[in-house]
C-alpha cells in the first residue's frame, strides 16, 4: 500500500505544483516520471532496512537471496533516477517493464507463505494480499509506458506532412 501512496501523492503534488507555478517542464508526463522515481527510491531503499523480510519472499530455488534483495534495491534506485533523464527514460522504461514482471513471482511467494516483510515473519495477510499486489504491480507497467516510454506529446506546428502537395504553376 505504501508504494501506491507514494506514487499517487508525489504525482498529485508535482503536477499541482507545476500547474500552480506554470512550470512548463513540470508537466503531466514529467510529474508521472517524478512520481515513479519517488516510488522506486522509496521501494529500493527499503531493500536495505527490510532485507530479512524481503529474503523470505524469494522463491526457494533462487540462490544468494540476500544479495538479490540488495541488487534489486540498487536496481530500483537506478531505474528511478534513469526515468528523470530524457536520454535514458525510454531504455529505463523497457528495463522497468521486465523488472516488474521479474519480481512478480516474489510477491506471489510472499502471499502463499504469508510473509510480513516489516517484521520478517510468516504472519502476513496471505492470499488476500494478491488481490491488491498483482493489480498494483500491473498498474506500474502502463504507468511506466505512459509517462516514461511513449513519445512526448507534440504540438500541431511540429507535425510535418508525410506527402508533399505538388506545386502548382
Amino acid at each position: 500500500m505504501a508504494p501506491l501512496i507514494v506514487l499517487l501523492a508525489v504525482f498529485a503534488a508535482t503536477w499541482s505544483l507545476g500547474r500552480a507555478l506554470k512550470l512548463r517542464k513540470l508537466n503531466l508526463n514529467q510529474s508521472g516520471r517524478v512520481a515513479m522515481c519517488a516510488m522506486l527510491l522509496f521501494a529500493g531503499t527499503s531493500h536495505f532496512y527490510l532485507t530479512k523480510g524481503m529474503v523470505l519472499t524469494m522463491p526457494d530455488f533462487l540462490p544468494a537471496k540476500e544479495a538479490l534483495v540488495y541488487f534489486t534495491g540498487v536496481s530500483e534506485i537506478i531505474f528511478g533516477i534513469g526515468l528523470l533523464f530524457e536520454s535514458t527514460r525510454r531504455l529505463t522504461s523497457v528495463l522497468l517493464f521486465l523488472f516488474f514482471l521479474a519480481v512478480l513471482p516474489a510477491n506471489i511467494v510472499a502471499a502463499f507463505k504469508h510473509v510480513d516483510i516489516p517484521s520478517a515473519t510468516y504472519t502476513g495477510p496471505g492470499l488476500n494480499y494478491l488481490w491488491f499486489r498483482i493489480p498494483l504491480q500491473l498498474l506500474f507497467i502502463p504507468w511506466t509506458y505512459y509517462f516514461g516510454y511513449r513519445q512526448q506529446s507534440f504540438t500541431v506546428d511540429t507535425i510535418k506532412p508525410a506527402i508533399k502537395s505538388p506545386k502548382l504553376a
